[in-house]
């Protein structure tokens, strides 16, 4: 079952690539006493999540700030160093944080996973949003397959 508005945020660990090399998060520091929104795209540098997803998100960051957002997180079942290197490439600076989920443990945790081996993506995160409030999830979004409309930045910000 999917994480449902009312659920908290499941506690996880995982690896971002900083400056300093690897470090450890979690989720739980991510979104401990903040109001976060969090979307998950299915992959770093694929169509939609490239040209529409992250960029909605980085456009709109200060407007979701001034709805009271603290962090904005992306999620993506794809390794340290490829979502490092797709921050960068995105422009995604202080506004978005990017949070690999390379083993898709994360969005296992969440119930939101998807078979992408057609495509030869194996298992990936869907795509959606959702905001947390001290890590209790107050909205969720998840799109039906192949859509991109309830978790772009416009809905996320139209919802709060």
């Amino acid at each position: 079952m999917s994480i449902q508005v009312g659920d908290r945020i499941p506690s996880v660990a995982l690896k971002h690539l900083t400056d300093n090399g690897m470090q450890e998060v979690t989720t739980d520091a991510l979104f401990a006493g903040k109001t976060v929104v969090l979307f998950s795209v299915p992959g770093a540098f694929t169509p939609t999540c490239s040209a529409k997803h992250l960029p909605g998100f980085i456009q709109n960051a200060e407007a979701l700030k001034a709805k009271g957002v603290d962090s904005i997180v992306c999620v993506a079942v794809n390794d340290p160093f490829v979502m490092r290197a797709w921050g960068e490439k995105a422009g995604a600076g202080d506004a978005v944080f990017l949070l690999p989920d390379g083993n898709a443990t994360f969005s296992t945790a969440l119930g939101l996973t998807m078979d992408g081996s057609g495509y030869g993506l194996g298992t990936r995160g869907q795509r959606f949003a959702l905001v947390a409030k001290d890590g209790v999830v107050s909205h969720v979004a998840v799109e039906a397959p192949g859509q991109f409309e309830v978790s772009s930045a416009e809905a996320i910000l139209a919802a709060l």
